[in-house]
């Protein structure tokens, strides 16, 4: 109550500010609605993940009204800031927005979000039409161009990612059996990175939908070698792995965005969990799916005792280690797919009901933005070793939360 008080003070005061914090008092005022109608109303399960996910639309259409330049993605919001800052088509992370806006549009029905989606994706064209620079095309594609055909069967958004799988087919060695993450990373020979994972489901599925069968076995072969390598005998994962480029040789795992190369970063291990579940649905094959519930209870047992990973779960000093909301809401999406691939009720249980645990620990005022910023999650780490992106707002992380809340809605009903 005295924290509704607070925000009702705050109201008050929008009367007097100036055009440049209109859209901060709005905001203010929509989550204080939305606070009233959660404080007012008994919760079950189905109505909170509906309340949140409403909470999400209205954040994307606030994202929505204020980036229009469509060659433009939101990326981060930087710390004490109050608007997005965006990057250009070819980063890695161009995909993630036109992917939210189509969760948007999935969960409301909105067709100014819609529009909105198909506004954005459409310039993402261009990676399937240029050389690929790295391993991201399935993230930049299949996350914009594939939710859009998923959710309105556009014949030319299914031709452009044929396109983008041929193009990410380029990059697959086959003397090492994987596809080159980082090609202008000179300092590197042959590398994969465990992030990799997620960009096999673009092949996998080109391959179900008139691509070649080529582009299924290079996603086969590169889970397989990232299963044998990157994968520790723990069921920890390396970040990066390192080949040689003559016989293809595994040489070593390192780091490039954790805290050492032998520490565990915990967005890495979302990657796999998520990764090898996708792969197993894609292939059947029962070692991916081993390996994608080993994967999943090593991150469950590093968990910290509020729920949530830190960025790096052996960072030395990791009682003020930057959290990583990310990484909780990857894992959740990778746990919920684990739960609907498994046949087993005791463990679709027990990983649906751990997806649920970090889904309630994101949906608390601790991580959800409320008024501080469009954003819809706070509290995500990119890359701390470069200083970069540390707890703040990332669009990944809300992509993967509004993926992880339709998921559960879905097996919800």
């Amino acid at each position: 109550m005295k924290d509704m008080i607070q925000r009702i003070k705050l109201v008050k005061t929008c009367a007097a500010t100036s055009t440049s914090t209109r859209w901060f008092c709005k905001e203010i005022v929509s989550c204080l609605a939305l606070l009233c109608l959660i404080a007012c109303t008994p919760q079950s399960k189905e109505s909170s993940i509906d309340q949140t996910l409403a909470f999400g639309v209205e954040k994307v259409k606030s994202s929505a009204n204020m980036i229009t330049s469509y060659d433009r993605m939101p990326r981060r919001i930087p710390a004490g800031e109050t608007e997005w800052q965006t990057v250009g088509l070819h980063d890695w992370t161009s995909g993630f927005w036109p992917g939210v806006l189509w969760y948007a549009y999935e969960a409301s029905g909105d067709e100014s979000l819609k529009q909105a989606a198909e506004k954005f994706t459409e310039p993402l064209a261009i990676i399937a039409q240029s050389t690929a620079d790295d391993h991201d095309i399935g993230f930049q594609i299949y996350c914009s161009f594939g939710n859009g055909y998923r959710l309105t069967g556009n014949e030319a958004y299914k031709a452009v990612m044929l396109q983008a799988a041929d193009t990410l087919a380029t990059l697959y060695n086959p003397i090492v059996g994987s596809i080159h993450s980082w090609p202008k990373k000179k300092e590197f020979p042959h590398n994969t990175i465990i992030d990799n994972m997620m960009n096999l489901e673009l092949l996998f599925w080109a391959s179900k939908n008139g691509g070649s069968q080529q582009l299924y076995e290079i996603a086969e072969q590169h889970a397989e070698t990232t299963r044998k390598t990157l994968v520790r005998s723990d069921f920890t994962t390396y970040h990066v792995g390192l080949f040689d480029t003559l016989d293809g040789h595994f040489i070593k795992g390192i780091t490039h965005q954790g805290y050492a190369d032998d520490s565990q970063w915990a967005r890495g291990q979302a990657w796999g969990i998520y990764g090898f579940a996708m792969s197993h649905r894609e292939t059947g094959r029962a070692d991916f799916l081993e390996t994608s519930k080993k994967l999943a209870d090593v991150f469950m047992s590093l968990l910290p005792e509020d729920g949530i990973p830190y960025w790096d779960f052996n960072d030395p000093d990791i009682s003020h280690a930057p959290k990583d909301a990310s990484a909780a809401a990857i894992a959740a999406c990778g746990m919920l797919e684990l739960a609907e691939l498994l046949d087993d009720p005791q463990e679709k249980s027990k990983y649906k009901s751990a997806a649920i645990a970090l889904i309630d620990r994101l949906s608390t005022d601790e991580y959800l933005s409320r008024a501080q910023n469009p954003a819809i999650l706070l509290h995500s780490t990119g890359h701390k070793p470069k200083g970069k992106e540390i707890d703040v707002p990332i669009i990944y992380a809300d992509y993967y939360f509004m993926e992880a809340l339709l998921r559960l809605r879905k097996l919800d009903k």
